[in-house]
C-alpha cells in the first residue's frame, strides 16, 4: 500500500513540474490568505495521522512545497472551510493517507450542501435583521451558527474577535451537517481565555433588553 502510495503521489508531482513551465493565465485563480493556511493545516493534520505514510509521500521539504502547490491550484475554487471540513472527514473515514482527488470529492460532497463559506455566512448572520428566526437565511446552518455564537456577542463586538468565535461554531456546525447529524443541538461553548468580571445588575437588565430585541 505505502509503494502505491508513494507512486501516486510522484505521478501528482511529475504533473506539477510539467505545468510549472506554462506562464498562469489571467484567468487562473490564486488561493487567498484563508485558503492558504487552511492547507497548511491540512498537511499538518495528515502529518499528525499518517505520520509514516505522510514522510514517505513528502520525503523532503522541496516534494512537499512542490506538493502544496500542487494541491493550492486544485483547491482554489473551494472555500478554507470546506478544504478544513473535507481534511477533517478524510482522516475520520481513511486509514491511508489520502490523496488530492480524494480530497476533491470530500470537498464537492461540502459544496453539495449548498452552504455560503465561514466568511461570508458572518456577514449575514451579522447584518440580517431582527427577529432573526423569520430572516430568510442563505442556509438554516448560518442562523444556528449565529445563535451558538450569541447575537448580542456577534453585534456588539468587532470582528477581529467575533468572528473566530462564529467561525468555530460554524465548523462545528458544517462538520455535523456533512455526516447527516442534527444541527439544531446546541453547541458547547469554548472557555474564554481571560475571567469576566460580573456585570451589574443594571447592565444585566439592559443586556436582557437587548438580547430580546435581537430574537
Amino acid at each position: 500500500m505505502d509503494k502505491q502510495l508513494l507512486n501516486r503521489t510522484t505521478q501528482q508531482l511529475k504533473q506539477v513540474c510539467a505545468d510549472s513551465t506554462t506562464p498562469a493565465g489571467e484567468g487562473q485563480k490564486a488561493a487567498n490568505t484563508e485558503q492558504k493556511s487552511a492547507l497548511n493545516q491540512m498537511f499538518e493534520l495528515f502529518r499528525f495521522n499518517y505520520h509514516n505514510q505522510f514522510l514517505k509521500a513528502f520525503p523532503d521539504a522541496a516534494t512537499l512545497i512542490t506538493a502544496k502547490r500542487l494541491w493550492s491550484r486544485l483547491l482554489v475554487d473551494y472555500p478554507a472551510s470546506t478544504i478544513l471540513a473535507a481534511a477533517e472527514r478524510a482522516v475520520k473515514e481513511s486509514s491511508y493517507l489520502p490523496n488530492v482527488h480524494e480530497v476533491i470529492s470530500r470537498c464537492d460532497l461540502a459544496g453539495e450542501l449548498g452552504v455560503p463559506d465561514a466568511y461570508a455566512a458572518y456577514i449575514e448572520a451579522c447584518r440580517a435583521p431582527s427577529p432573526k428566526k423569520t430572516f430568510a437565511w442563505s442556509h438554516p446552518v448560518v442562523y444556528f451558527a449565529g445563535r451558538a455564537s450569541d447575537w448580542f456577542f456577534l453585534a456588539n463586538n468587532a470582528e477581529y474577535k467575533a468572528f473566530p468565535v462564529f467561525k468555530r461554531n460554524y465548523d462545528l456546525l458544517l462538520q455535523r451537517l456533512q455526516q447527516g447529524e442534527d444541527i439544531q443541538l446546541t453547541i458547547e461553548k469554548a472557555l474564554p481565555e481571560t475571567s469576566e468580571r460580573p456585570l451589574a445588575r443594571q447592565q444585566q437588565q439592559e443586556k436582557l433588553q437587548q438580547l430580546k430585541s435581537l430574537l
